[in-house]
């Protein structure tokens, strides 16, 4: 069985942004940002309605959010994602916990499951980064069983981390013809690349608020451990890297609810729960 989103394809080097993707999340350590998204994937599986004794598929995970929130409903779950590195912090988190989950090296284009394999099939912040939209969201479809259910928790592009990755690319522009993940965030596109195997797509703007001890701490975060900005920083010379850090300063001002010196900034994410037709 094949099925195929609709998205028109980049006319780019996929696999070469892939490999310069997977280098960027490789670098740093994302999962000092990731363990303070835990509430997102919980919420999910919530919005899901996950059952006990469910098999679920975690594409992207990451260092296991949506993983250990499925594994703590007493799902089967497997875990996957191309960066090794954070799987080992995703399975440092579960035998903590004593979640039994299992741990996959995958690419969310080319997972290596047989088709209807899973009742559930989760990513949260983590498949909208794939270069290939239509081929991740096909394969996400692929393994899902008939009836099954297809959550996401996606970046709004009008949203703060949106806007970050928006002023990132003032200073870097992507590659032309790059599908931005931020699109995911948007129904239009997440219609575009469902609709064909999808009896109901259900939409909610959530919310997840940063909170770190500054905007100063948070971009010294998010520059030493959370690899685009990572990434983006090193490509910069040292006039560009006080133009960006100004400019992503000014982003935090005009979002920062925090009247103490700290950073409570809001960041609004589409959660997304998809059943399979």
């Amino acid at each position: 069985m094949t099925i195929s989103a609709t998205a028109q394809a980049p006319a780019i080097d996929l696999a070469a942004l892939k490999t310069r993707q997977q280098g960027a999340w490789s670098s740093g350590d994302y999962a000092v940002v990731g363990t303070t998204l835990q509430i997102v994937g919980e919420e999910l599986c919530e919005a899901m309605d996950i059952r006990a004794g469910q098999s679920v598929l975690d594409v992207a995970a990451g260092n296991g959010n949506a993983s250990l929130a499925a594994a703590r409903r007493w799902c089967h779950v497997i875990s996957t994602d191309y960066v090794p590195a954070l799987l080992d912090r995703a399975r440092a988190r579960a035998i903590a916990d004593g979640l039994a989950i299992e741990f996959k090296e995958a690419d969310a284009e080319q997972l290596s499951f047989a088709d209807g394999t899973f009742d559930a099939v989760v990513s949260t912040f983590g498949v909208m980064f794939t270069p290939d939209h239509a081929k991740a969201a096909g394969e996400m479809l692929r393994v899902c069983r008939s009836g099954g259910k297809i959550g996401l928790a996606n970046w709004r592009p009008d949203g703060f981390i949106g806007q970050v990755f928006k002023t990132l690319g003032k200073y870097l522009p992507p590659p032309s013809g790059a599908l931005s993940p931020a699109l995911w965030g948007t129904r239009p596109h997440l219609e575009r690349l469902f609709a064909a195997g999808a009896a109901e797509i259900r939409a909610e703007n959530r919310q997840f608020t940063f909170r770190y001890r500054s905007p100063e701490h948070f971009l010294e975060v998010f520059k030493t451990f959370y690899g685009p900005v990572l990434k983006a920083y090193a490509a910069l010379d040292a006039n560009q890297q006080a133009s960006l850090t100004q400019d992503l300063l000014r982003l935090i001002a005009s979002a920062n609810k925090a009247q103490d010196g700290s950073m409570v900034v809001p960041s609004e994410y589409l959660e997304v729960v998809i059943t399979r037709r």
